[in-house]
Formats: C-alpha cells, structure tokens, sequence
C-alpha cells in the first residue's frame, strides 16, 4: 500500500509539474497571440490625414529649391577640385575592368594602379607634346589669321542683306577689326595666366587617379558594407558592377569607331587641301565624344578653313561637307549597330546635360556629360526598374 500511494503521489506531481510547465513555456506566444487578435477584431479608431495648406507646400518648395542653389553654387566654386576630381573617378571606372583582368593575371593592385596611370599621363604628355607646335604657330599668326578670315569672308557675309555686315562695321566700335587683332594677341597672355591653375588641376587628376586605381577594391567593399540590409548590399554591387561596365563598353567601343573617324577626317583633309591634316585627325577623333556640340563645332572650322585655303565657294565647303556625312553615317547607322538599345540615352536629356555641365565646368564638364548621364541611367536602371530579373547571392 505504501509503494502504491507513493507512486500516485509521484505521477500527480510529474502532472502538475507538466501542466504548469506548459503554462510558463506557452504564456508568452499565447498572450501575445491573444493581444494580437484582440487587437485585430477591436475597432480601429479612423485615423485623420493631415491636410497641407498651399503654404505649407511653397514652404517645401523653397527649401528644396534653396538647397539645390546651395548645391550648385559649391560645384561651381569648387570647380578646382571637383573638376580633376570628378575626371579621374570616370577614368579610373572606365580602367577598372582592365585592372581587374590585370589583378587576376597576377599583377599587384599597387602596380596596376601605376601602369594605368602612367600610361593616361604618357598619352596626355605625347598629345600636348604633338599639339605644342600647331598651337605656338596658330597663336603667333593669330592676327593675321583673324585678318585673313574677315577679308574672305566678308564678300559672303554681305550677301545676307538682313545680317546688315559690312566693311564699316569692323572699322570702329568694339567689333573693330584693330579690337579683333588686339584681342587674338592677347591670347598667349590669356593661356600663361590659366597655366598655374591647369597645372593643379592636372597634378590631383593623376594623384586621384593614382589612389583610386590602387584602392579601387577596398573603396568598393567600404562602400557595400555601408549599407546594412542584404538586398541594399546587392543593389549596390549591382550599380557598381554595372557603372564600371557601361562605362568601360561605351568608351571602349566608341574609342575603336572614333578612332576610324580620326583617320578618315585625316583623308579628308589631306585631299582637301587642308593644313596640318593629323592635326584634323585628332580634333575629330576627340570632338566626337562631345555630343552634338562636337560635330557642330567641328564642321564649322572644316568650313572656316576651307574658305580660307580655297577660292571658290563650292571647293571651300567639300570637306566640311564630307566630314559632316562621316560622322552622321557613323553616329546614326554604325554606332547604334554596335551598341543596340543597351546604351540607348533620350538625346533631349543629353543635350540638357551637355549645356548643364559646360555651363558649370567648361570643355571639361561637356566631355563629361555624357559619363555623368550614363552612370545616372545605369543607377536608375538598376534600382528603380522592378521587372528587371534579379540574381539572388548564396545563403
């Protein structure tokens, strides 16, 4: 009877205990299942929209306006640093596919990053060095060029009744032709001047240029580490990759055509009779990463140069005229041909940028209008288009 009993009383325990321990092992998931459906079935109590008066909205209006002015005017005054800055972020991306070829060849970062570099810096020197005698004699016969070029264009000028040109205009006031002269002579006092500060410009685009390539890698994992969730780490590996790419197949690609346009605007200028037809060569090759701007400039002084080197009229426009077709049969039927929709860019918004930046930046900022707007698409493309299929990473 005695072992009976004390078995009774062990299971009534081991069964208390078990009911207890299932009250303090689903107390807490029950009561805050039970408060979440009491809160689901209570009525809810209407929540009340805040209506904004049109004060409220103007005030918005103007803040945002207020810092978008305080934005720009920082650009514009740290155009110094920006500028150098700015080039040598868009090069180093466009060089970063080829230092990755090269990191995974064996190279060291640190030696890539010299290697690339000091080739951009020998092209640059080897183009100014090229440049240096052209440009000392267009500045020395700068007057009696200006001089030339009104005296042969002025029987076409006057022509056009409604422009209201003629010989006397230039004889007195500030478009005087002795105003003109005075001013093209001006022009090696203008150019020693911005010397100092181009040689600053130029000493932190190599530097930055430099450390970027060199760092390039470490910049990219502090700059994905930076965000906290995984899907912002994969979006941002997702814009960088795909900035580096853009850049790197568009400047590659439209290197490889402009080049060709290069030496077919040397033939041109070599049949022409145009002087200094490398010197041609060059400029089309390099105007033609200036959209729109480019072309327009370019085919203006073929044509100016035409007037002054032949008599007739017909003669004088052959060679703007053949240049101008090149280029739109390149830009329009070849360059689409091997791009295809993946760099296709709205040319109005194009445009737009191109005035934006030469406004604000100079030549510079029109050469880099076209790489400010591709890595603006590309950022765009990659994280605000959701029916763009995904790769997911590894759990």
């Amino acid at each position: 009877m005695g072992i009976a009993s004390g078995i009774r009383k062990h299971a009534k325990k081991i069964a208390i205990g078990e009911q207890y321990g299932s009250e303090r092992h689903y107390s807490a998931w029950a009561k805050s299942l039970r408060d979440s459906t009491e809160a689901m079935t209570q009525p809810q109590a209407p929540t009340q929209r805040v209506e904004k008066d049109g004060l409220d909205i103007s005030v918005a209006w103007a803040i945002i306006g207020i810092f978008l002015m305080l934005a720009l005017a920082a650009i514009y005054m740290m155009s110094l640093i920006l500028i150098p800055l700015t080039l040598a972020i868009v090069v180093g991306m466009i060089l970063g596919m080829l230092a990755e070829r090269l990191s995974k060849m064996g190279v060291p970062r640190i030696t890539n990053a010299v290697l690339l570099s000091g080739t951009v810096a020998l092209i640059i020197f080897f183009v100014a060095n090229a440049l240096a005698g052209p440009g000392a004699t267009l500045v020395n016969e700068g007057p009696a060029f200006v001089e030339k070029t009104l005296q042969r264009l002025m029987p076409y000028l006057e022509r056009i009744k409604w422009l209201h040109i003629t010989p006397e205009t230039f004889e007195g006031g500030p478009m005087s032709s002795d105003k003109l002269l005075e001013n093209t002579g001006n022009v090696l006092h203008l150019v020693t001047a911005n010397l100092t500060p181009a040689l600053i410009q130029a000493l932190i685009f190599f530097a930055a240029l430099l450390l970027f390539l060199a760092g390039r890698v470490t910049l990219r994992k502090s700059i994905i580490m930076v965000f906290r969730t995984r899907a912002q780490r994969l979006a941002a590996i997702r814009v960088i990759n795909g900035v580096e790419q853009v850049l790197g197949f568009y400047f590659a690609t439209a290197s490889l055509i402009y080049v060709c346009l290069g030496v077919v605007m040397m033939i041109i200028a070599y049949f022409g009779g145009l002087p200094s037809p490398v010197l041609w060569g060059f400029f089309a090759f390099l105007s033609s990463f200036i959209p729109y701007l480019g072309i327009t400039m370019m085919t203006l002084a073929i044509a100016i140069a035409g007037i002054l080197t032949h008599d007739t009229l017909l003669f004088s426009l052959i060679p703007a005229a053949a240049f101008f077709t090149v280029h739109l049969v390149m830009e329009n039927l070849i360059f689409p041909a091997v791009m295809g929709k993946r760099l296709e860019i709205n040319p109005f918004v194009v445009f737009l940028a191109i005035l934006f930046w030469t406004w604000m930046w100079g030549a510079v900022g029109a050469m880099l209008a076209l790489p400010l707007s591709l890595i603006v698409m590309t950022i765009i493309d990659e994280l605000f288009i959701e029916e763009k299929p995904q790769p997911q990473l590894p759990k």
